[in-house]
């Protein structure tokens, strides 16, 4: 504006904006790098959370973050929430191992399983059998 001598309220008039737009300076934070760290901390952390609790977590220790940052921050990371596991389809432990009930006594352990079969002249039927262990 000062090159062409002209004043910044002739200038707003002609392209129609507003005074204010050109007074604005945004205010940036360099805090990308600690708040990255933050959010893998807390990931680490809390295993089972996703990203929008990490975002409260980080509210409620005082950053004031958007949940939609933390979920960009979230995909260039790589950070996924583990898939939970059904509690009764859990035959495994923590570590790997395999927990197999063991037959105590008569009647203690039933084991099943479905076969299907054809016959010779290509009909089909199941069988369910059924073991005492």
């Amino acid at each position: 504006m000062e090159y062409y001598g002209v004043s910044e309220r002739k200038a707003c008039r002609v392209l129609g904006q507003c005074r204010a737009t050109q007074r604005y300076e945004p205010k940036y934070i360099d805090d990308e790098e600690l708040l990255r760290s933050c959010v893998i901390d807390l990931a680490s952390k809390y295993g089972r959370y996703g990203y929008k609790r990490i975002t409260a977590l980080l509210n409620q220790e005082g950053w004031k973050v958007n949940h939609k940052r933390v979920a960009r921050i979230w995909r260039e990371e790589g950070l996924k929430v583990p898939a939970k596991q059904p509690k009764k389809a859990r035959l495994w432990l923590g570590n790997g191992d395999c927990v197999r009930h063991r037959s105590e006594y008569k009647d203690h352990v039933w084991s099943y399983d479905f076969v299907h079969e054809r016959t010779k002249d290509n009909r089909s039927f199941r069988i369910l059998t059924v073991i005492d262990e």
